[in-house]
């Protein structure tokens, strides 16, 4: 045990083993866990900010490393770096630590995920949080989040990939332009160093390789409809460009009872320990058993 949580493998049906921290509920339990999923290129560090503030609730919080990010095995296939089949992991290591039931918490590919879980295996999801992700895809965020992952090539210092980070992810934070602090943290969750003394960023590069430009987006709607069965807490970045209002629109519409946050002058996407963020959060967390 460090800093708040355990470190566990779990093994996939198809051999990947995957990593996730165990952050165990602080006093007295007062709620289902919590499965907090990453989005396309990061892994668990993605929560470690928001994973301790959950246990101090009174929650037992799983945070996952996908295959091919962090600590967790690439795959050997590449083919299979698609949500389903993170999906399929993801119910895999839930009945392997006998969790009946959670509250999913899903950043962008992630929240893809627990609506193919959703699809699936509704009655896992007590209730869900899904961050700057629904079932439209906006172009202009699609096309920029592979631009931005395009360029692989390792660093030789964290100012290095402090500067990386912060060129690729201005323009989702522009009040952070100027804070080093802000810009070296983002680098330590999303780079790691690697055995020849280099900073490489922390996922399998064959992972963008499967981002097909010229794919149509499949129709994602069908799979919103059962979020109708449990409480569900949509963030969005206020400046997003993956996830617009008119999409946000249109899910409320059809889920009236969807709650809503909105967090300012944040892009795709918000860590969720924003002050807007985490006062939503922490009140919707206080509904859900």
């Amino acid at each position: 045990m460090s800093q708040g949580y355990s470190d566990h493998f779990f093994t996939t049906v198809d051999g990947p083993r995957l990593h996730y921290r165990d952050y165990p509920p602080l006093g007295e339990v007062r709620g289902l866990p919590v499965l907090c999923l990453h989005g396309l290129t990061r892994n668990v560090r993605d929560f470690e900010d928001l994973a301790p503030r959950l246990a101090a609730m009174g929650r037992r919080v799983i945070v996952v490393s996908q295959r091919g990010r962090g600590r967790s095995d690439p795959d050997p296939q590449p083919e299979r770096y698609q949500p389903l089949t993170y999906a399929l992991d993801m119910i895999g290591l839930l009945e392997q630590i006998a969790v009946e039931r959670a509250v999913f918490i899903g950043t962008s590919m992630g929240g893809l995920m627990t609506m193919i879980i959703a699809a699936q295996q509704p009655q896992l999801i007590a209730g869900a949080i899904l961050n700057d992700i629904g079932p439209e895809i906006a172009g202009a965020g699609l096309d920029r989040i592979k631009a931005n992952v395009s360029s692989r090539d390792p660093v030789a210092s964290w100012g290095e990939a402090a500067a990386r980070s912060r060129e690729a992810n201005l323009a989702a934070f522009p009040k952070r332009a100027d804070d080093a602090e802000f810009w070296f943290d983002f680098a330590r969750k999303t780079w790691s160093e690697t055995g020849d003394g280099r900073i490489a960023l922390a996922y399998d590069g064959a992972i963008v390789d499967q981002l097909d430009s010229s794919a149509v987006p499949p129709d994602l709607w069908p799979f919103w409809e059962p979020f109708k069965s449990f409480p569900t807490l949509l963030v969005r970045g206020g400046i997003s460009d993956l996830l617009t209002p008119e999409t946000v629109a249109e899910m409320a519409r059809r889920n009236p009872a969807l709650a809503c946050v909105e967090v300012p002058d944040t892009g795709h996407a918000p860590f969720m320990t924003e002050p807007e963020a985490w006062a939503a959060i922490a009140a919707f967390m206080q509904r859900v058993d």
